[in-house]
């Protein structure tokens, strides 16, 4: 069916291009040159004739007007003759030789980036199709299996002491493997490190133990650690953890994008979209789910049937001090100057408390408390750091190199 309503629109298209070339120039506008000197010449002879019989010319000027006048229509007409189907000719080869272009190459680009073969799909059976993807997901152990093996994390950066506390807490957690502080800390740090598998067991471990107290933080740390160890499909066993995520705290943001997540991977980007409208709408822009929500939300639209929606503008970047605030910090004093840093840490502060902002700006605000001899501060932006962006990995690892660096600890 598809084919057939291509070529009938292919055969409308190109009838609509040449069927005024086919008509020639038998337009008046379109005739040739030639054509108006033909007219001209016919009507010099009716004047000579007329003159002729006025008594106005002799009878050997009317014969030789006759004759000059003659040899012009001759060379006219011979001119209009040829003219004429060379224009036609070259019209219809021409246009004829674009429609054809045209249509090849819009076969060639349907082969190259269309679903050729594909059969029609009413909205019903897309949605009966995207059902029964949803129901033949692989499970949680038949994923991990498949999924790529993850990269071997480097360590080589990694101060040897915080490695030396990492395997004495790995220690006490195996002498005593019901301990939940332990467990919550392991799984963390071993996430922090890129040993995935390791944070999951320590995470699943300490789910099964809270049971239903487990809260919505916990419950969504453990449905990443399982979404990743997937290669990135929420199974069914995953996609039940964020149900009680969820559950447990509705407005869970990040449960929500990975809910969104899920509905895109199974064919249901008009469920999806609402989600993510509301996310990228409520969240703040530092939030580590914005990035692929603003890159995909234009396409998702249009997918869920609202091609007209149009994206919340992004933020401007704050910006930082001008080359005129550097140059007077030049001509500070120490106490100037120390004044001058302290006012800027304030006003950092004070911005991510209250519209948020990237790990790399957190991680600048507890090096700049420290530097300031503010340790106690800087201990408390790094928990508040650290509940912010549980569950984001690299967020993490910039907040604790940070953390490391000053010297801070929670």
């Amino acid at each position: 069916m598809f084919w057939i309503l291509a070529a009938g629109l292919t055969a409308i298209v190109a009838l609509a291009i040449l069927a005024p070339i086919w008509r020639g120039r038998s337009d008046a506008g379109a005739q040739p040159a030639a054509a108006y000197d033909l007219r001209v010449y016919r009507d010099q002879l009716a004047e000579v004739e007329n003159d002729l019989e006025r008594g106005v010319i002799q009878p050997d000027d009317a014969q030789r007007l006759r004759a000059e006048i003659g040899r012009k229509v001759l060379d006219a007409d011979r001119r209009l003759t040829q003219a004429r189907p060379a224009a036609t000719s070259a019209g219809v080869l021409g246009a004829g030789l674009v429609v054809l272009a045209l249509a090849a190459g819009a076969v060639a680009l349907y082969l190259r980036e269309g679903a050729v073969g594909a059969a029609d799909m009413p909205m019903g059976e897309r949605i009966a199709a995207a059902d029964q993807a949803y129901r033949n997901r692989p499970d949680q152990d038949r994923a991990e299996a498949e999924a790529p093996a993850p990269a071997k994390p480097d360590l080589s950066n990694t101060d040897p002491e915080f490695l030396a506390m990492i395997d004495q807490l790995r220690e006490a957690v195996e002498r005593n493997p019901d301990d939940l502080t332990g467990l919550a800390l392991l799984a963390t740090n071993e996430m922090r490190l890129g040993n995935l598998s390791a944070a999951l067991k320590a995470q699943q471990h300490l789910v099964d133990l809270r049971g239903d107290q487990a809260d919505a933080v916990q419950l969504m740390q453990l449905a990443t650690l399982m979404i990743n160890a997937a290669g990135g499909i929420i199974t069914p066993q995953s996609e039940a953890v964020l149900v009680r995520a969820l559950k447990q705290d509705p407005e869970q943001p990040q449960a929500r994008y990975l809910q969104g997540v899920l509905l895109i991977q199974n064919g249901r980007p008009d469920r999806a979209f609402p989600i993510w409208r509301q996310l990228l709408e409520e969240s703040p822009p530092d939030a580590p789910w914005m990035p692929t929500i603003r890159n995909a939300i234009g396409e998702l639209a249009w997918l869920a049937g609202q091609p007209d929606y149009t994206p919340p503008a992004a933020p401007a970047a704050l910006p930082g001090p001008d080359e005129d605030a550097i140059a007077a910090a030049e001509g500070m004093t120490d106490d100037e100057r120390a004044q001058m840093i302290g006012s800027m840490v304030e006003s950092l502060q004070q911005r991510l408390a209250t519209q948020g902002g990237t790990p790399q700006e957190w991680a600048r605000l507890i090096g700049a408390l420290s530097v300031l001899g503010r340790s106690d501060q800087a201990a408390v932006i790094l928990s508040e750091a650290r509940s912010h962006f549980a569950g984001d990995p690299e967020a993490m690892q910039v907040i604790d190199e940070a953390a490391t660096s000053a010297g801070t600890t929670e």
